[in-house]
């Protein structure tokens, strides 16, 4: 079957926060420790897109089995020319080039609106996530050590940018 990557709609929400509260209680490659109610997720999402961000997802027949997003990087106005992207797939179907199909749009959908660039902020145990955003030609340009706290021990985050 084929992957189709579209705009976002509300009736995704259901299947984009099954994905994001997955990764909420078992990793960290986000550092929240509450998982999202349907509200919260569908009024993060509808924010996005009423700033003109763009929310797209990976269907694979029927399902939604991944999604990306990214939106503003900092609130200062002088930062309006860089985003903070993030792309998330159904653990079920890593591995697939889902998250390689999302990226690739992002890119080209940031690209279209004239931005400059793009901001990747991964987990460093997720190595995976930093070799997979080099592939797109994104470098670390930094480490944060130590900045987060989830499962008991304390996390190191890496930012890597890619100039559009």
């Amino acid at each position: 079957m084929k992957i189709k990557i579209r705009p976002y709609q509300t009736e995704d929400t259901q299947a984009i926060l099954e994905i994001i509260n997955h990764n909420i209680l078992h990793s960290t490659s986000l550092y929240d420790y509450n998982i999202r109610s349907y509200e919260q997720q569908k009024a993060i999402l509808e924010e996005k897109i009423s700033k003109n961000f763009p929310v797209i997802v990976a269907e694979l027949g029927d399902e939604v089995v991944g999604f990306g997003m990214y939106s503003e990087f900092r609130l200062r106005e002088a930062y309006k020319f860089t985003v903070e992207h993030s792309v998330y797939v159904n653990k079920n179907f890593q591995g697939k080039g889902i998250g390689k199909l999302l990226l690739q749009e992002l890119i080209h959908l940031a690209q279209k609106q004239k931005l400059h660039t793009m901001i990747a902020v991964i987990d460093s145990e997720n190595q995976s996530s930093v070799e997979f955003h080099k592939k797109f030609g994104f470098e670390t340009v930094g480490v944060f050590k130590e900045c987060g706290y989830k499962f008991d021990r304390w996390l190191n985050t890496v930012f890597m940018q890619l100039i559009l």
